[in-house]
């Protein structure tokens, strides 16, 4: 039998640089503000990896390259879709660092960015699998109508 779900795709990329910083934006928006990475929307009919270098262009004004795919976070959403981030990490871009209404954009040490107090809710546990190989997944589901959290 064939089971067709809707789903919402965004993005999100770890770009670090020749000293090993990562790229790290102070979200503005009020529903989901701190430190993150840039990140948006996968327009209909969009290329995963094209959104990802647009989003991240409009974001920093860097245009990245050689994207790997290393993770994902999801969890259902009221509407009865599926909200996906695919997690991308990049070391080779061009281009001028420049902030927007996204909010500002600078590059941070990952050990200082682990440790801030400032991160996005939930950043700790997408971090992990950012940095950690053997993870791949960060997810949410409803389990006897209670939330569960698991890394995988």
């Amino acid at each position: 039998m064939r089971t067709v779900e809707k789903a919402i795709f965004t993005n999100m990329c770890m770009l670090r640089d020749e000293q090993g910083r990562v790229l790290v934006q102070d979200r503005a928006d009020p529903q989901w503000g701190g430190l993150t990475f840039p990140g948006g929307h996968v327009e209909p009919g969009e290329s995963f990896t094209d959104a990802m270098v647009r989003e991240f262009f409009e974001e920093t004004g860097l245009t990245i390259s050689q994207l790997r795919l290393c993770g994902i976070k999801q969890w259902p959403c009221e509407n009865g879709a599926r909200y996906v981030v695919l997690f991308y990490r990049a070391e080779a871009f061009t281009g001028e660092l420049c902030s927007s209404e996204e909010g500002e954009v600078f590059w941070m040490e990952v050990q200082d960015l682990q440790n801030s107090p400032r991160l996005a809710p939930d950043m700790d546990k997408m971090l992990r699998v950012f940095l950690e190989d053997s993870l791949t997944e960060h997810y949410y589901g409803l389990q006897d109508g209670e939330w569960k959290e698991s890394l995988k």
